[in-house]
Protein backbone atom coordinates (compact mmCIF):
# COMPACT_ATOMS: atom_id res chain seq x y z
CA UNK A 1 0.00 0.00 0.00
CA UNK A 2 1.49 3.21 -1.12
CA UNK A 3 2.69 6.05 1.71
CA UNK A 4 0.39 8.46 -0.67
CA UNK A 5 -2.66 6.60 0.17
CA UNK A 6 -1.77 6.34 3.56
CA UNK A 7 -0.87 9.61 4.11
CA UNK A 8 -4.48 11.17 2.07
CA UNK A 9 -7.12 12.82 4.52
CA UNK A 10 -9.55 11.00 2.50
CA UNK A 11 -8.40 7.75 3.30
CA UNK A 12 -9.67 6.29 6.32
CA UNK A 13 -13.23 7.46 4.74
CA UNK A 14 -12.89 5.59 1.60
CA UNK A 15 -11.63 2.71 3.34
CA UNK A 16 -14.51 2.34 5.47
CA UNK A 17 -16.47 2.85 2.75
CA UNK A 18 -14.98 0.36 1.31
CA UNK A 19 -14.93 -1.88 3.73
CA UNK A 20 -18.33 -1.49 5.15
CA UNK A 21 -20.19 -1.19 2.39
CA UNK A 22 -18.90 -5.10 1.14
CA UNK A 23 -19.77 -5.68 4.86
CA UNK A 24 -23.06 -4.78 4.41
CA UNK A 25 -23.94 -6.96 0.98
CA UNK A 26 -22.51 -9.59 2.99
CA UNK A 27 -24.19 -9.37 6.00
CA UNK A 28 -27.84 -8.95 4.21
CA UNK A 29 -26.87 -12.20 2.02
CA UNK A 30 -26.22 -14.05 4.90
CA UNK A 31 -29.82 -13.65 6.50
CA UNK A 32 -30.93 -15.99 3.79
CA UNK A 33 -29.29 -18.85 5.46
CA UNK A 34 -30.79 -18.82 8.25
CA UNK A 35 -34.74 -18.26 7.37
CA UNK A 36 -35.62 -20.33 10.21
CA UNK A 37 -33.90 -18.65 13.16
CA UNK A 38 -35.24 -15.57 15.31
CA UNK A 39 -34.79 -12.79 13.70
CA UNK A 40 -32.67 -11.76 17.29
CA UNK A 41 -30.60 -14.28 16.32
CA UNK A 42 -30.60 -14.00 12.54
CA UNK A 43 -29.31 -10.43 13.05
CA UNK A 44 -26.51 -11.21 15.54
CA UNK A 45 -25.17 -13.92 12.82
CA UNK A 46 -25.04 -11.09 9.96
CA UNK A 47 -23.69 -8.69 12.75
CA UNK A 48 -20.89 -10.81 13.30
CA UNK A 49 -19.93 -11.64 9.52
CA UNK A 50 -19.93 -7.95 8.88
CA UNK A 51 -17.41 -7.39 11.47
CA UNK A 52 -15.42 -10.05 10.44
CA UNK A 53 -14.92 -8.50 7.26
CA UNK A 54 -14.11 -4.93 8.75
CA UNK A 55 -11.50 -7.10 10.63
CA UNK A 56 -10.25 -8.18 7.36
CA UNK A 57 -10.39 -4.97 6.37
CA UNK A 58 -8.03 -3.87 9.05
CA UNK A 59 -5.42 -5.96 8.36
CA UNK A 60 -5.13 -5.12 4.76
CA UNK A 61 -5.00 -1.30 5.73
CA UNK A 62 -2.98 -2.45 8.69
CA UNK A 63 -5.13 0.14 11.33
CA UNK A 64 -7.87 -1.87 13.82
CA UNK A 65 -9.82 1.93 13.45
CA UNK A 66 -11.29 0.72 10.81
CA UNK A 67 -13.84 -0.89 12.98
CA UNK A 68 -14.49 2.33 15.62
CA UNK A 69 -17.02 3.87 13.11
CA UNK A 70 -18.91 0.31 13.32
CA UNK A 71 -20.28 1.23 16.81
CA UNK A 72 -22.40 3.91 15.15
CA UNK A 73 -23.30 2.56 12.14
CA UNK A 74 -24.24 -0.99 13.38
CA UNK A 75 -27.45 0.83 15.66
CA UNK A 76 -28.92 2.31 12.36
CA UNK A 77 -28.94 -0.75 10.24
CA UNK A 78 -30.12 -3.01 12.64
CA UNK A 79 -33.06 -0.44 13.96
CA UNK A 80 -34.41 -0.18 9.92
CA UNK A 81 -33.35 -3.58 9.51
CA UNK A 82 -36.14 -4.81 12.32
CA UNK A 83 -38.50 -2.28 11.17
CA UNK A 84 -38.79 -4.29 7.98
CA UNK A 85 -39.36 -7.27 9.33
CA UNK A 86 -42.41 -6.50 11.88
CA UNK A 87 -43.10 -9.84 14.01
CA UNK A 88 -46.19 -8.99 15.05
CA UNK A 89 -49.19 -7.96 12.53
CA UNK A 90 -49.22 -4.39 14.25
CA UNK A 91 -46.31 -2.72 15.08
CA UNK A 92 -46.50 1.13 16.09
CA UNK A 93 -44.51 2.62 13.22
CA UNK A 94 -44.80 6.17 15.40
CA UNK A 95 -42.59 4.75 18.30
CA UNK A 96 -40.71 2.52 16.00
CA UNK A 97 -39.61 5.66 13.27
CA UNK A 98 -39.30 8.06 16.61
CA UNK A 99 -36.51 5.46 17.82
CA UNK A 100 -34.93 4.57 14.47
CA UNK A 101 -34.63 8.75 14.07
CA UNK A 102 -33.43 9.63 17.02
CA UNK A 103 -30.30 5.85 16.63
CA UNK A 104 -29.70 7.80 13.33
CA UNK A 105 -29.19 11.31 14.66
CA UNK A 106 -27.00 9.60 17.60
CA UNK A 107 -25.12 7.54 14.93
CA UNK A 108 -24.57 10.33 12.22
CA UNK A 109 -22.97 12.60 15.04
CA UNK A 110 -20.77 10.02 16.36
CA UNK A 111 -19.46 8.75 12.81
CA UNK A 112 -18.93 12.67 11.66
CA UNK A 113 -16.91 12.94 14.55
CA UNK A 114 -14.73 9.87 13.91
CA UNK A 115 -13.92 11.17 10.87
CA UNK A 116 -13.09 14.90 11.69
CA UNK A 117 -10.69 14.06 14.26
CA UNK A 118 -9.37 10.71 11.99
CA UNK A 119 -6.46 12.59 9.80
CA UNK A 120 -5.09 9.82 7.76
CA UNK A 121 -4.32 5.84 7.68
CA UNK A 122 -1.14 6.69 10.06
CA UNK A 123 -3.39 7.35 12.60
CA UNK A 124 -4.10 4.68 14.77
CA UNK A 125 -6.34 4.76 18.24
CA UNK A 126 -3.49 4.82 20.96
CA UNK A 127 -4.88 1.67 23.16
CA UNK A 128 -4.39 -0.33 19.87
CA UNK A 129 -1.17 0.90 19.16
CA UNK A 130 -0.16 -0.39 23.03
CA UNK A 131 -1.69 -3.59 22.10
CA UNK A 132 0.70 -3.82 19.23
CA UNK A 133 3.15 -3.54 21.32
CA UNK A 134 2.44 -5.66 24.48
CA UNK A 135 1.23 -8.32 22.34
CA UNK A 136 3.35 -8.13 19.53
CA UNK A 137 2.22 -11.64 16.84
CA UNK A 138 -0.43 -12.24 18.93
CA UNK A 139 -1.84 -8.59 18.55
CA UNK A 140 -4.25 -10.15 15.71
CA UNK A 141 -6.07 -12.42 18.50
CA UNK A 142 -6.74 -8.83 20.79
CA UNK A 143 -7.78 -7.46 17.66
CA UNK A 144 -10.40 -9.91 16.59
CA UNK A 145 -11.82 -10.80 20.03
CA UNK A 146 -11.31 -7.76 21.95
CA UNK A 147 -11.02 -4.60 19.70
CA UNK A 148 -13.97 -5.80 17.48
CA UNK A 149 -16.17 -8.63 17.97
CA UNK A 150 -16.28 -8.12 21.81
CA UNK A 151 -17.91 -4.45 21.41
CA UNK A 152 -19.96 -5.61 17.97
CA UNK A 153 -21.70 -7.95 20.29
CA UNK A 154 -21.92 -5.64 23.37
CA UNK A 155 -23.50 -3.04 21.12
CA UNK A 156 -25.65 -5.76 19.30
CA UNK A 157 -26.85 -6.47 23.22
CA UNK A 158 -27.72 -2.60 23.62
CA UNK A 159 -29.78 -2.51 20.80
CA UNK A 160 -32.43 -5.17 21.74
CA UNK A 161 -34.38 -2.54 23.28
CA UNK A 162 -35.12 -1.67 19.46
CA UNK A 163 -36.57 -5.15 18.75
CA UNK A 164 -39.67 -4.68 20.56
CA UNK A 165 -40.46 -1.20 19.23
CA UNK A 166 -39.39 -2.06 15.85
CA UNK A 167 -41.09 -5.21 15.15
CA UNK A 168 -43.45 -6.68 17.90
CA UNK A 169 -45.16 -3.67 20.24
CA UNK A 170 -48.78 -2.24 19.19
CA UNK A 171 -48.58 -0.13 22.70
CA UNK A 172 -50.22 2.99 22.54
CA UNK A 173 -47.60 5.85 23.10
CA UNK A 174 -47.17 6.74 26.83
CA UNK A 175 -45.44 9.26 28.83
CA UNK A 176 -42.33 6.89 28.89
CA UNK A 177 -41.78 7.41 25.23
CA UNK A 178 -41.10 11.03 26.36
CA UNK A 179 -38.86 10.13 28.81
CA UNK A 180 -37.42 7.99 26.35
CA UNK A 181 -37.41 10.86 23.90
CA UNK A 182 -36.47 13.31 26.23
CA UNK A 183 -33.36 10.89 27.70
CA UNK A 184 -32.03 10.23 23.86
CA UNK A 185 -31.77 13.66 22.49
CA UNK A 186 -30.51 15.09 25.74
CA UNK A 187 -27.59 12.78 25.59
CA UNK A 188 -27.23 13.95 21.90
CA UNK A 189 -27.20 17.44 22.51
CA UNK A 190 -24.40 16.67 25.65
CA UNK A 191 -22.26 14.22 23.29
CA UNK A 192 -22.43 17.48 20.96
CA UNK A 193 -21.88 20.25 22.72
CA UNK A 194 -18.29 18.05 24.61
CA UNK A 195 -17.64 17.51 21.27
CA UNK A 196 -17.80 21.13 20.28
CA UNK A 197 -16.59 22.40 23.48
CA UNK A 198 -13.20 20.09 23.11
CA UNK A 199 -12.83 21.05 19.58
CA UNK A 200 -12.79 24.84 20.72
CA UNK A 201 -9.92 24.11 22.65
CA UNK A 202 -7.75 21.74 20.39
CA UNK A 203 -8.08 24.81 17.98
CA UNK A 204 -7.02 27.50 20.60
CA UNK A 205 -3.46 25.98 20.34
CA UNK A 206 -2.97 25.50 24.11
CA UNK A 207 -0.08 24.22 26.05
CA UNK A 208 0.63 20.92 26.13
CA UNK A 209 -0.02 19.85 29.45
CA UNK A 210 -3.68 21.51 29.22
CA UNK A 211 -6.61 20.19 30.39
CA UNK A 212 -9.92 20.94 28.25
CA UNK A 213 -11.91 22.75 31.04
CA UNK A 214 -14.23 24.34 28.12
CA UNK A 215 -17.63 24.39 28.33
CA UNK A 216 -18.68 20.75 29.53
CA UNK A 217 -15.35 19.60 30.68
CA UNK A 218 -15.52 22.03 33.75
CA UNK A 219 -18.15 19.90 35.22
CA UNK A 220 -17.08 16.69 33.72
CA UNK A 221 -13.56 15.38 32.87
CA UNK A 222 -15.41 12.66 30.64
CA UNK A 223 -18.90 14.76 29.66
CA UNK A 224 -19.13 12.67 26.10
CA UNK A 225 -18.86 9.09 28.19
CA UNK A 226 -21.87 10.70 30.28
CA UNK A 227 -23.77 11.39 27.30
CA UNK A 228 -23.10 7.87 25.27
CA UNK A 229 -24.28 6.02 28.78
CA UNK A 230 -27.20 8.30 28.87
CA UNK A 231 -28.42 7.29 25.64
CA UNK A 232 -28.23 3.89 25.87
CA UNK A 233 -30.42 3.66 28.62
CA UNK A 234 -32.78 6.08 27.15
CA UNK A 235 -32.94 3.91 24.62
CA UNK A 236 -34.11 1.35 27.09
CA UNK A 237 -36.81 3.23 28.20
CA UNK A 238 -38.68 2.85 24.97
CA UNK A 239 -38.74 -0.82 25.51
CA UNK A 240 -40.05 -0.55 28.80
CA UNK A 241 -42.43 1.65 26.88
CA UNK A 242 -43.68 -0.86 24.76
CA UNK A 243 -44.20 -3.83 27.88
CA UNK A 244 -42.62 -3.88 31.01
CA UNK A 245 -42.15 -7.54 30.50
CA UNK A 246 -38.83 -6.50 28.04
CA UNK A 247 -37.00 -5.23 31.41
CA UNK A 248 -34.18 -7.60 30.67
CA UNK A 249 -32.89 -5.72 27.32
CA UNK A 250 -31.31 -3.22 29.97
CA UNK A 251 -28.00 -5.61 30.19
CA UNK A 252 -27.25 -4.08 27.06
CA UNK A 253 -27.19 -0.36 28.85
CA UNK A 254 -25.71 -2.00 31.76
CA UNK A 255 -22.99 -3.44 30.02
CA UNK A 256 -22.32 0.03 28.13
CA UNK A 257 -22.18 1.47 31.26
CA UNK A 258 -19.69 -1.45 33.17
CA UNK A 259 -17.42 -0.98 29.94
CA UNK A 260 -16.53 3.20 29.94
CA UNK A 261 -16.77 3.40 33.49
CA UNK A 262 -14.39 0.12 34.21
CA UNK A 263 -12.70 -0.20 31.00
CA UNK A 264 -12.56 3.49 29.30
CA UNK A 265 -12.58 6.04 31.24
CA UNK A 266 -9.44 4.39 34.28
CA UNK A 267 -7.69 3.65 30.02
CA UNK A 268 -8.52 7.37 29.55
CA UNK A 269 -7.57 8.82 32.61
CA UNK A 270 -4.14 6.65 32.94
CA UNK A 271 -2.97 8.17 29.32
CA UNK A 272 -3.80 11.58 30.43
CA UNK A 273 -1.38 11.36 33.54
CA UNK A 274 0.98 9.87 31.53
CA UNK A 275 0.81 12.75 28.65
CA UNK A 276 0.30 15.55 31.33
CA UNK A 277 2.60 14.87 34.72
CA UNK A 278 0.13 17.53 36.19
CA UNK A 279 -3.01 16.41 35.13
CA UNK A 280 -4.45 15.66 38.61
CA UNK A 281 -3.98 19.23 40.10
CA UNK A 282 -5.97 20.63 36.73
CA UNK A 283 -8.82 18.34 37.12
CA UNK A 284 -8.98 18.52 41.20
CA UNK A 285 -13.08 19.02 42.08
CA UNK A 286 -14.08 18.14 38.85
CA UNK A 287 -16.40 15.16 38.69
CA UNK A 288 -14.96 11.99 36.68
CA UNK A 289 -18.01 11.26 34.78
CA UNK A 290 -21.47 13.13 35.67
CA UNK A 291 -21.26 16.37 35.47
CA UNK A 292 -21.59 18.51 38.31
CA UNK A 293 -20.45 21.50 39.61
CA UNK A 294 -16.96 21.51 40.60
CA UNK A 295 -15.86 21.35 44.64
CA UNK A 296 -13.09 23.49 44.62
CA UNK A 297 -15.52 26.56 44.12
Amino acid sequence: MSSSFRDARWGPLFACTLAYGIAFVVAIISLDYWPDWHPIWRTLAGDILATLVIFAFGIVFRNSSLYDPYWSVQPIVIAFYWMAIPVAADVNMTRAMIAAIVVTLWGARLTYNCFRRWTDLTHEDFRYQDFRTRFGRNYWLVDLFGIELMPTVMVFIACLPLFPVAAVSDTPLNWLDGLAIIVTLGAIIIETVADENLQKHLQSNPPKEAVCKVGLWQYSRHPNYFGEIMFWWGLFLFAVATDPAWWWTGVGALSVTILFVFASIPMMETRKRLKRPTYDEQVEGISVLIPLPPKNT
